[in-house]
């Protein structure tokens, strides 16, 4: 299989600078083996899209979308359970 490229979007990148140096640690290690599977076995779809997923990491959850024709996953969301769903 392909290796896709990860592009993580602002709102993402502000997330992850609220994270203690700990757990983003594991969290950017998950994301970094989302480029060799985007479809790892704790992946769920988010209900009312067709491309985008989340993988947990811990109490954190990455909420991601993939392009499958350009190989491009892009990271929306790094955010703690329990504000990740709220819009």
């Amino acid at each position: 299989m392909d290796s896709y490229k990860i592009e993580v979007v602002k709102s993402a990148d502000k997330d992850a600078r609220r994270i203690s140096k700990q757990d983003i640690s594991r969290i950017l290690k998950a994301i970094r083996s989302l480029a060799n599977n985007p479809f790892p076995p704790q992946h769920k779809k988010m209900k009312g899209s067709e491309n985008e997923y989340r993988i947990r990491v811990g109490d954190y959850r990455v909420i991601y979308e993939v392009d499958i024709e350009n190989k491009l996953i892009t990271i929306f969301h790094i955010r703690h359970r329990k504000d990740v769903y709220r819009r």
